[in-house]
């Protein structure tokens, strides 16, 4: 093998006459006779490189066996291309090297896919394949960007004064929320341990011994059914501080985003993100996690359906409407579809008007008078070529509903631009949830989130009333933060702990060594979570988080390259105590 010189994307013509040694993989082969024209690739680039019968000093029957991804070593002389042969598209394109010697370092067997159109290949395939797939500009350039945030998260948060602290990957099963992955103990038969859905306790428990800033780029693992953004691994910036509030965090974390943008991709965001509580994103958006590149709100139209003839409605607790710029124009299958999609989210049906030369036309449309209706046109703005959807029922269904309709909607009509970014934080969660099965309450975030009141009185009068000092961080429609102000007094953790259907016994069998750090002079601390997946998704302008991900999994939890999860040998079994029993038995 011929040492390097230089790589595959270095060479301009400020190279000319210079003798270079080029290793890589050979992406594209044009046979032109007794020339053959070869795009050798690495990771930084690629460059032409040319075999010239007349002046190759090897075998030149073997250059023209070269075949997609064998992997070449190369030396000869970089020289200017033709006028005509300038590549504008290539970074090396006024140049080429014409080769005197080659050495053949491996060759590749027939690939499973065209690397240079991932489409040409399901993406099972590709996964079996992963190592291929890498080699793709879009993937190679996923991973670049990935890289870039990582060192923007490091750079700016230790310009803070954060300190990077690394924390267990091996804990204390602690199930809240997902399912923990167990890890069984070889020493202690019967035990186990597990891997962190994220490191909450130890972050807390690093600001009462006194670390006030601390982040850490870490891997957090959850059991739970997946989708396009979410593995059973994933990766987190970690945050916490100590005496701060909601605005100190506000500021940092705005701070931290910005960078990451500007540093990473080029973007500017804005100087302060806007901010939405939890009630106003759900009326006006339907989401708890709104896209707000596209103007398109919930109206409420119960007003107006109790008034009209349309008795399917009358008693809904709530009706909500979607006006659509030009939907008039969708066909009767068009409706049927998106009717079919609002049912995913438990919506019993979807009801619809168009405005045609200023009056409704079409759905429902016959149940309103002449003055309701243009009454109806007025208030919600409805212009002719407009639709309106209406949803009624149940608040939460409705509202995920329409609201699921309403990001669908902005995927059909293109109506959310690429390249634009739309940070936003929303506040004031819900402190709890009612779990009627379970009869209890639940936490909206997690136990350890403080409430709105400063009162514990208010802990018991009315919990389900309180709202939270937890947060959330959206962008364009994902969540890509998510945090909140922790409770640093011992009697308000206990009492959360009570509310969550927890006694004593369960809250320190399961949270014992956190309860008890808390009483040695605990400073009120909050701190966030960013899903870096999720964040690099964003800025790699993808919608699949496995296409950030080095070696991810399937939405099945599956690896298909490596074929995990497997079996173990009995012995390994045997040495853990374990024995692997039937689902019937």
């Amino acid at each position: 093998m011929f040492k390097r010189t230089h790589t595959c994307g270095e060479l301009s013509k400020d190279y000319i006459g210079t003798s270079v040694s080029l290793n890589g993989w050979v992406n594209t082969v044009r046979l032109h006779g007794q020339v053959v024209f070869v795009d050798l690739r690495d990771r930084y680039g690629k460059t032409q490189i040319v075999f010239n019968s007349e002046d190759y000093d090897g075998d030149f029957e073997a250059v023209k066996k070269l075949s997609m991804e064998d992997v070449l070593s190369v030396s000869g002389k970089v020289f200017n291309r033709e006028a005509g042969a300038v590549n504008p598209d290539m970074a090396t394109g006024e140049i080429e090297v014409i080769i005197s010697e080659m050495e053949m370092l491996n060759e590749a067997a027939p690939l499973p896919f065209i690397i240079s159109d991932r489409n040409s290949a399901e993406e099972d395939l590709r996964l079996k394949y992963r190592y291929i797939e890498l080699r793709t500009d879009e993937l190679q350039n996923n991973l670049k960007i990935r890289h870039k945030a990582y060192q923007a998260v490091r750079n700016y948060l230790s310009g803070q004064d954060f300190i990077e602290v690394e924390t267990p990957v091996l804990m204390k099963s602690t199930p809240e929320g997902a399912r923990d992955y167990l890890v069984p103990s070889r020493i202690h038969h019967g035990q186990f341990y597990a891997l962190p859905q994220s490191p909450q306790i130890y972050k807390q428990i690093l600001m009462i011994s006194g670390y006030d800033r601390y982040f850490q780029i870490v891997k957090c693992f959850r059991d739970e059914d997946l989708r396009a953004d979410r593995q059973p691994e994933f990766t987190q910036i970690d945050i916490e501080m100590s005496f701060v509030d909601e605005e100190v965090i506000y500021v940092q974390m705005e701070g931290l985003t910005r960078n990451i943008f500007k540093e990473v991709i080029g973007v500017d965001l804005p100087d302060a993100f806007p901010r939405l509580t939890w009630d106003e994103a759900m009326e006006t958006y339907g989401s708890d996690k709104p896209d707000t590149r596209f103007e398109l709100f919930l109206q409420d139209l119960k007003p107006f359906t109790d008034q009209s003839d349309f008795n399917a409605f009358k008693s809904a607790e709530i009706v909500k409407g979607l006006v659509v710029p030009g939907g008039a124009k969708y066909s009767r299958k068009n409706i049927n579809g998106f009717t079919d999609f609002v049912k995913k989210y438990k919506a019993k049906g979807l009801a619809w008007i168009k405005a045609e030369e200023g009056q409704l036309t079409g759905g429902i449309s016959k149940f309103f008078g002449e003055a309701l209706e243009k009454e109806l046109i007025s208030e919600t703005s409805m212009n002719d070529g407009d639709i309106i959807f209406l949803i009624g029922g149940e608040k939460e269904i409705v509202l995920n509903a329409l609201g699921a309709l309403r990001v669908e909607i902005g995927r059909v009509e293109s109506l959310s631009g690429t390249g634009e970014f739309k940070p936003v934080w929303v506040t004031d969660f819900p402190m709890f949830e009612f779990d009627a099965d379970a009869n209890r309450y639940v936490a909206r975030h997690h136990p350890f989130t403080a409430p709105s009141s400063s009162d514990i009185k208010d802990l018991e009068t009315d919990p389900g009333s309180l709202k939270s000092r937890g947060y959330d961080l959206t962008m364009n429609g994902y969540e890509i933060a998510g945090g909140s102000i922790r409770n640093h007094k011992p009697e308000f953790q206990a009492k959360i702990f009570e509310l969550l259907g927890m006694d004593e016994e369960e809250a320190t069998a399961r949270f014992g060594f956190l309860v008890e750090a808390l009483k040695y002079g605990t400073p009120p601390h909050g701190g966030i979570a960013f899903g870096f997946d999720r964040l690099v998704m964003l800025l790699a302008g993808t919608n699949n988080i496995r296409d950030v991900i080095a070696f991810p999994k399937t939405t099945s939890a599956a690896s298909l390259m490596d074929e995990a999860p497997s079996s173990v040998s009995d012995d390994q079994l045997a040495e853990l105590n374990i024995r692997i029993v039937d689902k019937g038995e």
